[in-house]
């Protein structure tokens, strides 16, 4: 008798995928301003570093949609570990490699950019075709470790700084290296399910044809929004509302936001069979619009400091509960329902910081302005589920 394949070890790979995929999105933020004093960049091109990595990854997600499911799973997710370790380590020696430092960088940010990318399309199908009994509850478990992994970067790296010195930054990045040249392993030898039965799947077209992805597609984008228009201004916002260092910047802003936002989504992984999952997130997108108008509108700076720290709790199921109403509400739309999903998401994660930094600018750089209006995000997201809701209903 032939033993049963052990999806146990796929999980923890994809766990160690999403931890990956939040170095990739976190580590060189945190370098920004060395770049400019060791490479003499200005900030303007600066600027362009997220730009790039989000972009490529909007890019990756589109591409995978029609070559995934040719070139076939493992390959491309193994390739997803190598290109992003690749990349991380050459952030620490391509710039040195170039006439123009930038240009090492940039190369480097594309590389595990496209990993990331790949990740982020590849690893939710790969848990949804296990055969756990929970898969909302699995699917929510899997998001929190990006979290998780967020949360480590930022401390790992303000530790590092603080013992050895961030002029050993590149040290650090090779270190980081190493978590996915060990899933490169685990993603060659751990079992994976096909999602859907060959010549089952739905086509881009066929999926373009449905109105209620499009509404899928929708509360994607708005996912994404809630979750980075306050992630990727929760440094700036804590700094600027109580006058802090960067590094207690860091810890109470974004890495507190990260921690509630995992904790978020372990309690749902824990209790998702005793919840509805759509109510459950129209309460979420609630407590979202509550923490957005307690960030931009409170006097005092703690107050407003708590709505930037409990916004991590609000959001932290939209992006996974929506994956896993996707797959109940149209369950053979395969690899290319997962890739526009996750390029909707990254539109979202796009649109979203945009938003606010472009309102923030018209109120002459007030930025709890920009905050609030990034309070449509949450609102178009909870109408988005009541009319879902009906049609399910």
């Amino acid at each position: 008798m032939s033993a049963q394949p052990n999806y146990r070890k796929t999980l923890i790979a994809c766990y160690l995928g999403f931890i990956t995929q939040a170095i990739s999105a976190n580590f060189a933020p945190l370098l920004f301003l060395t770049f400019r004093s060791s490479y003499h960049i200005p900030l303007e091109q600066i600027a362009l570093i997220p730009t790039v990595f989000f972009f490529t990854q909007l890019l990756t997600d589109l591409a995978a949609a029609k070559f995934v499911d040719k070139i076939g799973y493992r390959i491309c997710i193994v390739a997803s570990e190598v290109l992003s370790a690749v990349g991380l380590m050459g952030l620490a020696l391509l710039p040195d490699l170039f006439l123009s430092p930038f240009t090492g960088i940039l190369l480097a940010v594309i590389l595990y950019a496209i990993g990331s990318g790949l990740i982020e399309v590849l690893c939710s199908p790969i848990v949804e075709a296990c055969p756990f009994e929970n898969k909302e509850g699995t699917m929510s478990l899997l998001h929190s470790f990006y979290c998780w992994g967020s949360v480590l970067v930022i401390l790992g790296s303000t530790l590092f700084f603080a013992v050895a010195g961030i002029q050993h930054w590149r040290i650090l990045a090779c270190i980081w290296a190493i978590i996915p040249l060990i899933n490169i392993y685990n993603f060659s030898v751990c079992p994976i399910a096909p999602l859907v039965e060959d010549g089952q799947s739905m086509s881009i077209g066929q999926l373009f044809r449905l109105p209620v992805f499009w509404l899928l597609a929708l509360l994607m984008v708005c996912s994404g929004a809630s979750e980075l228009s306050m992630a990727q201004w929760a440094s700036a916002f804590t700094e600027s509302a109580l006058g802090v260092s960067k590094t207690i910047g860091d810890l109470a802003g974004p890495c507190l936001f990260a921690v509630l936002m995992g904790c978020s989504r372990v309690f749902y992984g824990k209790y998702s069979e005793k919840i509805d999952m759509t109510k459950f997130m129209i309460g979420c997108g609630a407590l979202c619009i509550v923490c957005y108008l307690l960030a931009a509108l409170s006097p005092v700076p703690l107050l407003g400091l708590a709505g930037c720290a409990l916004c991590g709790i609000s959001v932290g199921i939209m992006w996974p509960g929506t994956i896993s109403t996707s797959s109940q509400v149209c369950p053979r739309g395969g690899t290319a329902m997962f890739a526009l999903l996750a390029l909707a998401g990254d539109l979202g994660g796009t649109t979203g910081p945009l938003t606010v930094g472009l309102f923030s600018g018209l109120a002459g750089d007030n930025l709890k302005m920009g905050i609030l209006a990034a309070v449509i995000f949450p609102v178009v997201l909870i109408a988005g589920l009541v009319v879902l809701r009906r049609q399910k209903a």
